[in-house]
Parts: structure tokens; sequence; C-alpha cells
């Protein structure tokens, strides 16, 4: 592994927890609302669950497409993302060009199939219009020290879907160590993705503030490296505005205002949307939009 051997991959967990303390005594305040409005621009609007369906994701459509209409000074969310399945479904209903369809994919949420399936399923997604794919990283194949497959399968995956975003899941709640985080970050940078992401929302932890800067750390050094921006999605618990203006922090003290934009920078997230809402026009506890 080439990229692998071109960093150092050892993570001080103290330095780590340094930072956060050191990130976190400078957070923007979360009366900023317009700072809410970017943050909401941000987000990938989520619904990833065994109930899904025609239904529940045409409705979900329905309230971006009315987003402006309804709250006028309101951005629009970055993407909506749901199964392959019913990328047709958001295809056929969503009205607004600049939401990005986004499909997982590729076995999700465990990535435990057959490669060739993987890129099946991804490629009939993108034909129903999928716009960005997210797929997870083949965590067993990598905690066995199997890095040439996890590193073919993730090359063959973006040749395969071109300039079709890919993101690759970590699912860093199955890796428990940061430096395996970092390797896991750099392997997926170098076999091609152009996201990295940390979780499915399926395993537990989801998203940490700890996780992101190790991750975040990963993309400056490759960047410093070889010029290339490589975006960041922490998604998995992320609800309220205070957690989100914590990874939108982050964010900006370790990579910077470059990374400040939805190309480079996502979070997944299904409470969130109702809550910054909620946050920024002054609505109850019980308030939903979504």
């Amino acid at each position: 592994m080439k990229i692998l051997s071109d960093f150092n991959l050892t993570v001080d967990a103290d330095e780590v927890e340094q930072q956060l303390k050191q990130i976190s005594t400078v957070l923007p305040p979360a009366n900023d609302k317009e700072l809410l409005k970017k943050i909401f621009s941000l987000i990938d609007l989520t619904t990833l669950s065994e109930r899904d369906n025609i239904e529940n994701v045409s409705q979900m459509c329905e309230r971006v497409n009315m987003l402006g209409e309804t709250y006028p000074t309101m951005p629009c969310v970055a993407a909506i993302c749901i199964y392959p399945e019913l990328v047709s479904v958001v295809k056929e209903k969503l009205d607004n060009p600049l939401v990005s369809i986004v499909s997982v994919g590729g076995g999700f949420p465990s990535s435990q199939t057959f490669t060739n399936i993987k890129v099946m399923e991804i490629e009939q997604a993108i034909g129903q219009g999928a716009e960005e794919i997210d797929i997870v990283l083949p965590v067993g194949k990598f905690l066995m020290e199997d890095l040439e497959y996890v590193e073919h399968e993730i090359q063959v995956i973006k040749e395969r879907i071109g300039s079709v975003h890919l993101k690759v899941i970590l699912e860093t709640g199955s890796l428990r160590d940061y430096s395996l985080i970092r390797k896991a970050s750099l392997l997926a940078i170098g076999a091609g993705a152009d996201f990295i992401k940390t979780s499915t929302g399926k395993v537990s932890p989801g998203a940490t503030p700890q996780v992101t800067i190790v991750m975040c750390h990963a993309i400056r050094d490759y960047y410093n490296r070889t010029g290339k921006k490589i975006g960041i999605k922490p998604a998995g618990g992320i609800s309220d505005a205070d957690t989100a203006l914590l990874y939108y922090a982050i964010v900006k003290e370790i990579l910077g205002e470059d990374w400040l934009n939805s190309e480079r920078f996502r979070i997944g997230a299904s409470r969130l949307a109702n809550n910054l809402l909620a946050n920024i026009f002054d609505k109850g506890p019980d308030f939903g939009y979504f």
C-alpha cells in the first residue's frame, strides 16, 4: 500500500482530546441563525429504515420541494439520501435541481457481499438517477489486514462510476482505535474516495468529535502532500444545533474555510434538519417539518 507508506499512521489519543478541548473553547454562538442556515445547507437529509417506501420518501421530497415557499429565507438541504430501490422515487418527486440524490450502495450497511454485486447495485442506482454513492468500507477485510482487497474494491467501484461522487463510510464504531481510523481514512482516500464518512448510523457509536478530528487530519495531510481536497461527512447521531456547530468548528479549525461548503462537507442526518428549523424560527421542542 504505497499510500499508507507515505504517512505516519500512529495517532496520539491525548493529542486528539487536547485539540477537542481547544476547539470547544472557540465554538460559534448557538444563536447565530445565519450560521445555522449554512449548516442546514450541508445536510444530507437521510432516511435509511427497513420501513421506507414510496409513500414516506415521496413525502420527504414534497417537504423539500415546499421548503422555499414555507421558509423563504432558508437554503435547501444539500441532498436526499435513500436506499437504491427508492432512488427512482426521489428522481420523480424531487423538483429542486440544487438538491443532490444520494444512494447508499454496495451491500449497505454491512458491505458483506461480492464486489461484482456491489458494482451492479451501484450502477443500477446511478441508472435510476443517483448522483452520489455512499458505500461502506469492507470492515471485516480491513480488520484482517486484507488491504489489497479493500483498496482494489474501492478502486473498481470508483472507476466504474466515474465522475459520480463516491463517499466511503469507515464505520468507525467498529474500528474503535484512532490509528486504525487514520489508516482506513488514508486507504479509502488513496483508493479513490471523494469523501470519507464516519458511520452508517447502524453501529454505535456513530459520529464522534474525536473520530472526526482524526479523519480531518488524514484529509489535511493528504492535501498537503498531493494538493487534492477530499470531503468529510460525519453521520450517525448528530441531531441538535450545538452538536452540529461543534462538527462545523472542527472542520473549520483543521481543514479551513475551503471545506465549509457542500462540495467538501456534509452532515448525514434525519432529525437535525427539524431541530435547526426550530432553532432558527423559534419553534417549540415538538416542532417537526420533515
